[in-house]
């Protein structure tokens, strides 16, 4: 099925296309975005303009000239199919976001998918197809791939890692690429993750750097009721505790104090052994201690052979920054001759 491009684009300065009448749409918010239609929607930003980001990205590899290589190669008049081809096996994501940058390029090109967002794919599978100008198809494929990539290695490993997880949920951090930090979470949530904070905005996150320079865990979470109470703020909690003291310390102030705290991160309460296993009992108590009266949060020492054992001890999450900051991403093309690419697959073992 051909599905409908979630929002009216405008057309790419360096696409073959004829005169149209083209509407403009600002998406400085994700929220104005449009995209009820989509199986996972981007989490919400009050400033990230991911249009902006789409034609930064189209702008980068077009540079002053455009597609020099298709305009020597490619009939400006010619019409072609253009198949996506995964090349190992993974989570897909980012198929959304290919439809948007296909309509930013051109919008008479049409995509049909045979997978979802979130979909699992195998090596050699034809998942999806463009149709309509070879010129614009070829030159909006590397933006295209870029995006899709990134995004399926981050939806494929928080895949496997929100399985491993459970029953907690996984999280990914704030080490994101700069400027790609919607599009990183984004992914995530394809992958079956859920979002942390998305920026210095949107939750009251107290570290050790603001735990040292207020004078302690319980004047940093003081002053951080003062000021939302001051400023009439109603914002998420959470603060960093490393010893079973400190979190001995947070209880004891929540237990006389009205507090805005929701979340209690127990961080590298994990301790790696010789034998490559872990141990989990000081995070467990510190769990137990905190009996739900607060969610929790397990941070360091999460991977992939970890985050089982993590999952098993009661926190209500367990946050990993390798999620982003370290992106395998996933073997994906897009070739307009598909039975040659996988000839050439099956030959290179990537196919």
């Amino acid at each position: 099925m051909f599905r409908a491009i979630p929002f009216t684009a405008t057309v790419h300065p360096y696409a073959i296309t004829a005169p149209r009448l083209v509407v403009k749409m600002s998406a400085i918010a994700t929220k104005n975005t449009r995209v009820e239609s989509l199986e996972v929607k981007p989490p919400a930003h009050p400033t990230y303009d991911l249009k902006e980001v789409m034609q930064l990205a189209l702008s980068e590899d077009a540079g002053n000239l455009g597609d020099v290589t298709c305009k020597a190669t490619i009939p400006l008049d010619m019409e072609s199919d253009a198949h996506f081809l995964a090349k190992e096996d993974g989570i897909i994501a980012g198929i959304a976001l290919a439809e948007m940058i296909f309509a930013e390029v051109d919008p008479s090109l049409k995509v049909e998918w045979y997978v979802n967002d979130g979909d699992k794919v195998h090596k050699g599978l034809k998942f999806g197809k463009v149709q309509g100008n070879a010129y614009n198809i070829v030159i909006a494929e590397r933006v295209v791939l870029n995006f899709m990539q990134r995004m399926s290695g981050i939806a494929t490993l928080t895949k496997e890692m929100a399985d491993a997880a459970h029953p907690a949920y996984i999280l990914e951090t704030r080490k994101t690429a700069p400027g790609l930090r919607l599009v990183d979470k984004w992914a995530v949530l394809i992958g079956g993750g859920k979002n942390h904070r998305m920026g210095l905005f949107d939750m009251v996150m107290i570290k050790d750097n603001h735990i040292s320079a207020a004078g302690g865990v319980g004047k940093a979470l003081k002053s951080v009721d003062q000021y939302l109470e001051q400023n009439k703020l109603q914002i998420g909690v959470e603060v960093e505790t490393r010893t079973i003291e400190e979190v001995r310390e947070v209880l004891e102030y929540a237990s006389q104090t009205k507090t805005s705290l929701t979340r209690i991160m127990l961080d590298n309460m994990v301790v790696p052994l010789s034998n490559g296993d872990i141990d989990v009992s000081m995070l467990k108590e510190a769990v137990e201690l905190i009996n739900g009266r607060f969610d929790t949060e397990a941070s360091g020492n999460v991977t992939l052979e970890t985050v089982h054992k993590i999952g098993q001890t009661g926190v209500t999450y367990i946050s990993s920054g390798a999620l982003t900051h370290s992106v395998k991403a996933l073997d994906i093309s897009l070739k307009i001759d598909t039975e040659l690419a996988l000839e050439v697959g099956r030959r290179t073992k990537r196919a």
